[in-house]
């Protein structure tokens, strides 16, 4: 475990980090370096015991419904929100922040690669939803193919066209 973290000594590293990035012309975001500081923020306020799979699942859902609060009331927003104001969007950036940082945390209890697994979910969709049928629809694939019963090879979901609704039978 490192020196107690500050807010001061948060700030330090972040300013740090982000000077580092735009020097190697970096904007990715590394989720093990992440994994290990929420990891290492824990520990240093004995809040393992309180860190359950369950407990930062609601924690996150939480944030989520911060998140969607923001956006309540404005209607349809455009990309890059023109017409919000700095100060609008720096808030915005927290809450992602906030439903980022407990999904990496909860993936880590869980002893999920979260970075893995949203690799693997996109490969599974990218079979579920092909280009070819699903390109600028966004209807559900069981209304795009009626005549299409899709089952992946291992089962772990099922499309079937007489679903109209579009639910899944089985795992999503």
């Amino acid at each position: 475990m490192g020196s107690p973290t500050t807010p001061e000594s948060v700030r330090t590293v972040v300013v740090s980090k982000l000077k580092e990035n735009e020097a190697e012309g970096s904007k990715g975001v590394n989720l093990e370096e992440l994994k290990n500081k929420m990891a290492d923020f824990a520990e240093e306020r004995d809040w393992d015991l309180f860190h359950t799979p369950r407990n930062l699942l609601l924690a996150l859902v939480g944030e989520v419904g911060e998140l969607s609060e923001i956006f309540q009331w404005k209607g349809e927003v455009p990309r890059g929100l023109p017409d919000w104001e700095e100060k609008e969007k720096q808030h915005l950036g927290e809450e992602l922040s906030d439903v980022l940082l407990y999904l990496v945390r909860l993936s880590d209890i869980c002893g999920i690669d979260l970075g893995k697994a949203a690799f693997r979910k996109l490969e599974l969709n990218a079979i579920k939803y092909p280009a070819s049928l699903c390109k600028g629809s966004s209807k559900k694939l069981a209304l795009l193919n009626k005549s299409t019963t899709t089952t992946s090879t291992n089962s772990s979901f099922y499309i079937s066209s007489d679903n109209e609704n579009g639910a899944t039978d089985g795992g999503e």
